[in-house]
C-alpha cells in the first residue's frame, strides 16, 4: 500500500499542473456549490407557511417536509465521503450537482406533501454528495498549506454568507413567485455549477482504497439518522419522557458505539475516527461544532423575534441578517491571515468566545431589547463563525492524504450536527422558559384551557389567539415572556460556549502550524 508521502505527493504533482488561475477557479467553483446548498438549506424555512397554505400537509408530513434534508444529509455523509475516494471525487462532486438540480426541477410536478419529502430526500443525498466532497478537493487542488488557508477561509465564508443571505433571498422569491420557486432557482444554479466543475476541476481518488466495509456503511447510516432523529424528536415534544425517543436514543447509541469499535480495531477503518487521538483535530471539531451550534440557535430565535415581536415582513428579517453575513464572511477570510501573525490556539478559542458574547448580548444589553441589540448579536456571532475556516484548516491538515475524506466527513458531520443540536437544544430551553413564564401571568391562567394550551405552545399561537379574542394583553404578556425565554437562552449558550474557548485554548498547543501538522 503506497505510504501517505507518496500520496501526498501525488496530490502535489495533481496540483502543480493546473496553474494559479486554475485553482483559483477551482475554489471558487467549489465554494459556489456550498452556497447553494447552504442557502437552499435556509430558503425552506421562509417558504413553509406557502407551501403549507398550498399542499395542507398533516403536521407529520410537515415535520418531515422539514426534518428528511438533515437526516438523509447526516446519515449518508460518511458512506458518501468513503465512496467518492474510490469512485473519484469530481466524479462525486458532478453526480451531486447533476441530482441537486433534477430533485430540485422535480418540484415543478409535486402536487402532494408525500412528493415533497421525496424531494427533500433527494436534496439531503445530493447535499451529501457535494458539502464533504468541496473540502476534500480543495485540500487537493491546494497542498500549499497558506494558498489552502485562504481557499478554506473563503469556503468557510460562503457557508456563513448562505446561512444568513439563505432567508433574504427565500423572501425575495417569495415576494414574487410561489414556493415552488424556492426549489427551482437551484436548478441553473447547478447546471452552471456541473459544466465549471467539469472543465475546471482535476479528477483525485484515495490510490489505494479499503475494501468496502458493508456493516460499518450500515452502522454508520443507522446511527447517525436515528441520533439525529431523536435529538428533534424529543425537541419538539419539549419533554423528555416518550419512551418512542428513548428507544430510538438506545438503539443510536448502540449503532455508533459499534460502529466505533468496527473502525478502533480495524487496520483499513471505514472512517478514522483515531483522528481523534489529535488534540488539535478534536478541538477544530468542537469548536466548529459549537459555533453552528451558536448561529442556528441566534437564527432561530432572532428570526423569531423580528417576525412576531417586531412585525417584520421575512425580507424586511432577512436584511436585517446581512450583518451576520458580513461579519462571517469577513472572519472567516481573515483568521486564517491573523492565525500567522499570532497563533491559531489564540485565535481559534477567542473566535469561539466572541460566538458566546454574541449569545450573551441580548441579556446584557441595558434597557430593553431592540433590533439594533440583535443586530450587534447576530453579527458577533457571525464573527465567531470565523473558527470554522480556520477549524476546516486544521481539521484537514491533520489528515494523511489516503484519509483526507474521512476528516472533511467528520467537519461536515460537525456542523450539520452543530444545527441540529443549536435548534432542538436551545430552542427546547427556550419554549420550556417561554411557557413556564407565561403559565404565571393572569392573561393566561384567565383563559379558557383549550385556548391558554394553544398560547402556551408558542409566541406565534398567543398571538393569534389574542387577535381572535380580542385580547392585547395576551399578546403583550406572550411577547414579554418570549424576550425573557431569548435572552436567558443565550446567556446559558454563551457561558457554555465560553467553557468550550477555554477547552479549545487547552487542547492546542501553543507553537501548532497548519503547514506542518502531518508530514
Amino acid at each position: 500500500m503506497p505510504s501517505s508521502a507518496s500520496s501526498s505527493s501525488a496530490s502535489a504533482s495533481l496540483a502543480q499542473a493546473l496553474s494559479p488561475g486554475r485553482r483559483r477557479s477551482a475554489a471558487a467553483v467549489l465554494s459556489a456549490s456550498l452556497l447553494v446548498v447552504v442557502m437552499d438549506m435556509m430558503i425552506l424555512n421562509v417558504a413553509i407557511p406557502d407551501l403549507t397554505e398550498d399542499l395542507r400537509p398533516s403536521a407529520n408530513q410537515l415535520l418531515w417536509i422539514v426534518d428528511s434534508y438533515s437526516l438523509v444529509l447526516a446519515g449518508m455523509l460518511v458512506s458518501v465521503s468513503a465512496i467518492g475516494d474510490r469512485w473519484g471525487r469530481k466524479r462525486m462532486l458532478l453526480a451531486g450537482y447533476a441530482l441537486f438540480a433534477a430533485a430540485s426541477a422535480l418540484v415543478l410536478a409535486a402536487h402532494s406533501a408525500t412528493f415533497v419529502i421525496v424531494i427533500r430526500c433527494l436534496l439531503g443525498l445530493g447535499g451529501a454528495m457535494i458539502m464533504p466532497t468541496t473540502l476534500s478537493m480543495l485540500r487537493c487542488v491546494f497542498p500549499d498549506p497558506k494558498e489552502r488557508a485562504t481557499a478554506l477561509g473563503i469556503w468557510a465564508s460562503v457557508a456563513g454568507l448562505g446561512a444568513a443571505v439563505g432567508p433574504l433571498v427565500g423572501g425575495l422569491i417569495l415576494e414574487h413567485f410561489s414556493w415552488r420557486a424556492a426549489f427551482v432557482i437551484n436548478v441553473p444554479l447547478m447546471v452552471a455549477g456541473l459544466v465549471a466543475a467539469h472543465f475546471l476541476l482535476p479528477e483525485s481518488r484515495n490510490p489505494a482504497p479499503q475494501p468496502w466495509d458493508f456493516v460499518a456503511a450500515g452502522e454508520s447510516l443507522a446511527g447517525t439518522v436515528a441520533i439525529v432523529w431523536t435529538v428533534k424528536y424529543f425537541a419538539r415534544q419539549q419533554s423528555f419522557g416518550s419512551a418512542p425517543g428513548w428507544v430510538v436514543l438506545i438503539v443510536a447509541v448502540a449503532l455508533l458505539v459499534a460502529f466505533a469499535r468496527r473502525c478502533l480495531h480495524s487496520p483499513s477503518p471505514f472512517l478514522d475516527l483515531r483522528l481523534f487521538a489529535r488534540g488539535p483535530f478534536t478541538a477544530a471539531v468542537i469548536a466548529a461544532l459549537c459555533c453552528m451550534f451558536a448561529l442556528a440557535a441566534a437564527l432561530l430565535l432572532a428570526t423569531q423575534w423580528m417576525q412576531l415581536a417586531e412585525g417584520l415582513s421575512p425580507l424586511e428579517t432577512g436584511i436585517r441578517l446581512l450583518p451576520t453575513a458580513l461579519a462571517s464572511a469577513a472572519a472567516s477570510v481573515l483568521s486564517p491571515w491573523l492565525a500567522t501573525r499570532w497563533s491559531i490556539r489564540a485565535i481559534l478559542s477567542q473566535s469561539v468566545a466572541v460566538a458566546a458574547t454574541g449569545m450573551a448580548l441580548p441579556f446584557l444589553w441595558p434597557g430593553r431589547i431592540s433590533q439594533a441589540a440583535v443586530m450587534a448579536a447576530l453579527a458577533l456571532v457571525g464573527a465567531g463563525t470565523g473558527a470554522l475556516a480556520l477549524g476546516s484548516a486544521v481539521i484537514i491538515s491533520s489528515a494523511p492524504e489516503e484519509r483526507v475524506s474521512s476528516a472533511a466527513a467528520i467537519d461536515e458531520l460537525s456542523y450539520d450536527l452543530g444545527s441540529v443540536l443549536g435548534v432542538a437544544i436551545l430552542g427546547s430551553l427556550a419554549g420550556f422558559l417561554y411557557r413556564t413564564g407565561l403559565d404565571k401571568d393572569r392573561a393566561l391562567t384567565a383563559l379558557p384551557p383549550h385556548l391558554a394550551d394553544t398560547a402556551r405552545g408558542s409566541l406565534g399561537n398567543a398571538i393569534t389567539v389574542a387577535d381572535h379574542i380580542k385580547q392585547p394583553d395576551l399578546a403583550k404578556a406572550a411577547t414579554a415572556q418570549f424576550v425573557r425565554s431569548f435572552e436567558i437562552t443565550g446567556l446559558t449558550a454563551g457561558l457554555f460556549l465560553l467553557a468550550v474557548a477555554a477547552l479549545v485554548f487547552l487542547l492546542i498547543p501553543h507553537d501548532i502550524d497548519t503547514a506542518h501538522q502531518h508530514p
